[in-house]
């Protein structure tokens, strides 16, 4: 199998894992009385993953890989195990907030507001640079900077909302975009 379809599974495998952990932590949440916020750019982003990955199946299967970006990429794996970790339970490609709970302040986010949307940023331009596509990580990258401007701007607001000990059933007076 070619490196670059070794790399590739990889990365596909780790995400549907982590798809499936999500969904089991997105019920739990939700049946805890979570709220979801930012729905309707959801999509939009399993599509941009999805695109990035799939291009990537499409043009680099064959193809060789840089082993030192194959080495930084196992670094931001160690990184997103810590944010996954860190998480438990709560950790979910949504952004649900289960109002009244404390805020994570351990691990990595005593350090960074948003761990994962930084190893993301990185794994995003990393992988196909590791596979010799720096115009498709420039592409790509500059497309998930867009949405996670969105992203984070409704995060930070979902959590300024939950922390500010409002109800589940109060949620409806919440714009979610």
């Amino acid at each position: 199998m070619p490196e670059g379809a070794l790399l590739l599974a990889f990365v596909s495998v780790q995400r549907l894992v982590e798809l499936i952990w999500a969904r089991r932590n997105t019920d739990r949440l939700l049946a805890k009385g979570g709220v979801e916020f930012g729905r309707s750019h959801y999509p939009i982003m399993v599509a941009l993953h999805l695109g990035w990955l799939g291009g990537l199946w499409w043009i680099a299967a064959d193809r060789p890989v840089d082993p030192v970006l194959v080495a930084m990429f196992a670094v931001l794996q160690l990184g997103r195990v810590w944010v996954i970790g860190t998480l438990g339970e709560r950790w979910t490609t949504r952004v649900i907030v289960v109002p009244g709970e404390q805020l994570i302040a351990g691990g990595p986010f005593r350090l960074v507001r948003h761990p994962n949307y930084l190893i993301v940023v990185a794994e995003i331009a990393v992988v196909p640079l590791a596979l010799g596509l720096p115009y498709y990580a420039a592409l790509f990258s500059v497309l998930n900077a867009a949405l996670l401007a969105l992203r984070i701007t409704v995060e930070n607001a979902a959590l300024a909302w939950a922390t500010a000990g409002h109800r589940a059933d109060e949620a409806s007076i919440v714009p979610s975009p």
